[in-house]
């Protein structure tokens, strides 16, 4: 199933390796790509093509013949993966609820004063909105 732009597919955490390298560079070929992580993650240049396969089928990348080789391209933007991400993560640890979520990073870290302001501007824009 191919997703939607607007709903970018799950995808694993070395699929999110991939896709980070090509947030930052694109377009790349496989063994672009494969030098640029296989050292740092220790993986084969067979690695890095069989996770460029999972997220073409998923329709995370396109695809662009050069010559002999592909340029792949992530098919929706960071910030979209991010924030699907970010509610997925709220939902499986806090119920979807942002209070708790909010109460533990503040208990585990101090909120600086201007996250305090921006909090604040958010709240105040949902009782607007």
């Amino acid at each position: 199933m191919t997703p939607s732009p607007s709903t970018p597919p799950t995808i694993s955490e070395a699929e999110a390796r991939v896709m980070q390298q090509l947030w930052q560079h694109a377009p790349q070929a496989a063994d672009e790509i494969a030098a640029a992580l296989g050292p740092q993650q220790g993986w084969q240049p067979a690695t890095v093509k069989t996770l460029l396969n999972r997220l073409l089928q998923k329709g995370a990348l396109t695809a662009e013949r050069d010559g002999r080789r592909f340029l792949y391209t992530p098919a929706f933007p960071r910030e979209a993966w991010a924030a699907g991400e970010g509610l997925s993560l709220i939902d499986r640890l806090f119920g979807g609820r942002l209070a708790p979520l909010v109460a533990q990073f503040a208990s585990a870290r101090r909120l600086k004063p201007e996250d305090v302001a921006a909090l604040k501007a958010l709240l105040k824009a949902q009782d607007h909105g």
